[in-house]
């Protein structure tokens, strides 16, 4: 079984962001199941982040039109700066 990116969850994970010692930034993933170190340059790190924004906006616009659909099952997911 594969998820997509619509696919909801009840799966609960964690994310951990930081710089590491070598100038790399660090997204670490862990769920019960398994642990994701993945480095990435500064230079990406500020990609990805301009990727997340944009994300963020287009679901603020897609989420204003549907505010009277209910969600099929909740989301449990955690994310922490570190």
């Amino acid at each position: 079984m594969s998820n997509g990116i619509n696919t909801q969850t009840d799966d609960s994970g964690e994310i951990q962001i930081g710089p590491t010692s070598l100038g790399m930034v660090r997204l670490f993933f862990r769920t019960g199941a398994f642990e994701l170190p993945m480095d990435f340059s500064p230079e990406e790190a500020e990609e990805i982040a301009a990727e997340l924004t944009e994300a963020a906006e287009l679901a603020r616009q897609s989420g204003s039109k549907a505010k009277t659909r209910q969600p099929s099952s909740s989301l449990k997911k955690s994310a922490r700066k570190k």
